[in-house]
C-alpha cells in the first residue's frame, strides 16, 4: 500500500535577472528586436528550471520569464489591439498597475498562448511541468466601457471563452501536469464591489469556460487566488477571507491554490477552507510569503500544515507559496536566490509535516 503523501508546487513565477529586464527596457524603448529577447527569455527559462529541478521540486514550472508585461495580460503581449490605458489597479504602497488594458480592434483574440511557453518547457526537461494562464473573468475586463462599434459585448464574451477554453485545451493535451488559472481579481473583486455581485459574475463567467471539461480535465485544473504581490504590496489584503471562499470554492475546478501565509489570521482561513472545500477537490495553501523578506524555515512550514491538516482532510491537502515570486516582469524587490530559499523551506517543511502526520 502506498503511503498517502502532500503534493507541493509553486505557483509560477520567479524573479527575472537584471538581464532580462534591462533587455524588456530596451524592447519597450524599440532597441532590442522581440526575436531577441526572445532569445534572452529562453535562455532564463533553462536557467529556472534547472534550479527548480535542482532543488528537488517535484512538479516545476517556466518561472513565466516569457511573460513579459508579466501574469495578468502576457496573451496581450506585442499587439497593437489594446490602449496603453485599462483597469488600474492600485496597491498598498501606492504605486498601481493596469491589470487589463482597453481593447480597441475587434475582435478579441490573444496574441499569445500559454501553450507555447508550456511546449519549449517541456522539450527541455523530464520533470513534470504546470502551466498558469491568465483567468477569463479578467480578460473580460479588457472591453471598454464605452463599448465598440459593430461588436457588442456578447460577442466579445463568445470570444474571449473560445480563446481561453482553447488556451486550457492545448495545455492539458500538451501534457501540463495542472494548468492554474490564476484569479487574482476574486479578492479584488469584493473591493470593488462589496455586494459580491461582481464576484459572482467571475465565478459565472469561469464555469461558463469551464463546463467544455471532462472530469479528468477538471481534475487538472486549478484555481489561484491572492491579495495580489507586487513590490512587496497587495491589492485586496484588507478583504476578510470568509466573504470570498464559500462563492470560489463554487468553482467546478479540481484544485485550489489559496494564499494562507501572510494572511492576519491563518488559522481561521484555514477553519474557512476546511468548510467550503468539497470531496473532489484539493486545497494547496500557501506556507511562504512571496513578499516577505523573512525566510520561512522548515518547521515554521511544517507547523502551518500541521494546523491546516486539522481542518482540512490531509488526502485533500497539498503546499505551496502564496503567489507567484515578483509576477509582474519589473519587480526587483524580490531576488532570485530569496525566492529559492523559500521554496526549498516550502519543500522541506512540507516533507516534515509528512513525517509528523504518519504518512511517509
Amino acid at each position: 500500500m502506498n503511503k498517502q503523501v502532500i503534493p507541493s508546487e509553486q505557483i509560477g513565477s520567479i524573479p527575472r535577472a537584471p538581464e532580462l529586464i534591462n533587455a524588456y527596457k530596451l524592447f519597450k524603448d524599440n532597441r532590442l528586436g522581440y526575436d531577441e529577447l526572445c532569445n534572452i527569455a529562453e535562455s532564463e527559462t533553462l536557467k529556472v528550471m534547472k534550479d527548480l529541478e535542482q532543488l528537488g521540486c517535484e512538479v516545476i514550472s517556466d518561472g513565466e520569464q516569457r511573460k513579459f508585461d508579466g501574469f495578468a495580460h502576457y496573451c496581450l503581449h506585442n499587439s497593437c489591439c489594446y490602449e496603453p490605458n485599462g483597469l488600474l489597479v492600485d496597491f498598498s504602497d501606492g504605486h498601481s498597475r493596469v491589470f487589463a488594458p482597453h481593447l480597441k480592434v475587434a475582435p478579441f483574440k490573444y496574441e499569445h498562448t500559454a501553450d507555447e511557453f508550456l511546449q519549449f518547457a517541456l522539450q527541455h526537461t523530464n520533470v513534470p511541468v504546470k502551466q498558469a494562464v491568465i483567468s477569463p473573468s479578467m480578460l473580460s475586463l479588457v472591453y471598454p466601457n464605452k463599448g465598440l462599434e459593430n461588436y457588442n459585448h456578447q460577442q466579445f464574451i463568445e470570444d474571449l471563452i473560445e480563446q481561453h477554453v482553447n488556451e486550457v485545451k492545448r495545455c492539458l493535451e500538451l501534457g501540463a501536469h495542472k494548468v492554474q488559472i490564476d484569479f487574482t481579481e476574486a479578492r479584488l473583486s469584493l473591493k470593488l464591489d462589496p455586494s459580491g455581485e461582481l464576484l459572482n459574475s467571475f465565478v459565472d463567467l469561469i464555469n461558463k469556460c469551464l463546463s467544455n471539461f471532462n472530469e479528468n480535465e477538471i481534475s487538472r485544473i486549478g484555481i489561484h487566488t491572492c491579495p495580489g504581490a507586487d513590490i512587496d504590496s497587495t491589492h485586496s489584503a484588507e478583504v476578510d477571507y470568509k466573504y470570498l471562499l464559500p462563492t470560489l470554492f463554487e468553482i467546478n475546478a479540481g484544485n485550489f491554490y489559496v494564499a494562507i501565509r501572510g494572511e492576519k489570521e491563518p488559522e481561521k482561513a484555514l477553519y474557512l477552507l476546511g468548510n467550503v472545500i468539497k470531496p473532489n477537490q484539493r486545497v494547496f495553501v500557501g506556507v511562504t510569503n512571496p513578499i516577505s523578506k523573512e525566510i520561512e524555515t522548515p518547521e515554521s512550514v511544517c507547523d502551518l500544515l500541521l494546523t491546516a491538516a486539522k481542518y482540512i482532510p490531509v488526502e485533500q491537502l497539498g503546499s505551496t507559496d502564496d503567489c507567484g515570486f515578483s509576477p509582474f516582469a519589473d519587480d526587483i524587490s524580490t531576488a532570485r536566490e530569496v525566492a529559492y530559499q523559500k521554496i526549498k523551506a516550502r519543500l522541506e517543511g512540507t516533507k516534515l509535516a509528512e513525517k509528523k502526520l504518519g504518512l511517509s
